[in-house]
């Protein structure tokens, strides 16, 4: 118990960063996501081919892949980014493509029958989608927002292999230093609060915005 409180300061520090990764990742991919997905369903067929392609290679390659790219590979070509500047634009536009499908079947599944009364009665496209269509959208993406973002806490872990002191860095100097797996079973607990609190809260979105279905 001793070495847990000693070890618990710098495991702290490490849970900093990460947690600065995942509000900044989350702050910025959710609206971009939102965009995107407003592409995705609009008229324009060379805008949803264009968000298309960029969302199938976001998700068609691993994150840690992009992590290296941005990092390690755009500085042959000139293009320098610090640690988590880099690690900032890959995690946005990573999940700001799962984000982008996310809202676009949430905003699909709204029956076609809402516009055209929201149409009748006088609103323009804005208007539907502000007060008709997205109210009801954001209802339908809970579960899997909730789903996307306790995976962001855990893939907030892959950070170490641009040499940023998150938390998971952090346990692996600590368990390399002390030969002791104790930092493991400590980053554990931290993972599993972390993912506990953001659990409860979106079980409480999803109760609160259920009424509306009652």
């Amino acid at each position: 118990m001793d070495y847990v409180i000693r070890i618990i300061p710098q495991m702290f520090e490490g849970s900093i960063v990460t947690a600065q990764i995942f509000f900044c990742t989350i702050i910025l991919s959710l609206p971009l996501g939102l965009i995107l997905s407003l592409g995705r369903v609009s008229r324009f067929k060379v805008l949803q081919s264009i968000i298309a392609f960029y969302v199938w290679i976001m998700r068609g390659t691993p994150l840690m892949l992009q992590l290296l790219f941005f990092y390690f590979a755009l500085p042959a070509v000139g293009v320098r980014f610090d640690d988590f500047t880099a690690a900032m634009i890959a995690f946005v536009l990573n999940y700001a493509a799962y984000f982008c499908e996310i809202f676009r079947s949430g905003i699909q599944a709204i029956p076609k029958g809402q516009y055209e009364a929201a149409h009748t009665l006088g609103m323009n496209y804005v208007q539907t989608m502000r007060r008709i269509i997205m109210p009801q959208v954001f209802r339908i993406i809970l579960p899997p927002v909730s789903n996307e973002t306790i995976t962001l806490v855990k893939d907030t872990s892959l950070v170490y292999v641009l040499a940023m002191n998150d938390l998971m860095r952090t346990t692996r100097n600590l368990v390399q230093r002390d030969f002791d797996i104790t930092p493991f079973l400590v980053a554990g607990v931290f993972y599993l609060l972390a993912t506990l609190v953001l659990t409860v809260m979106f079980e409480k979105l999803e109760q609160r915005f259920s009424r509306y279905d009652q």
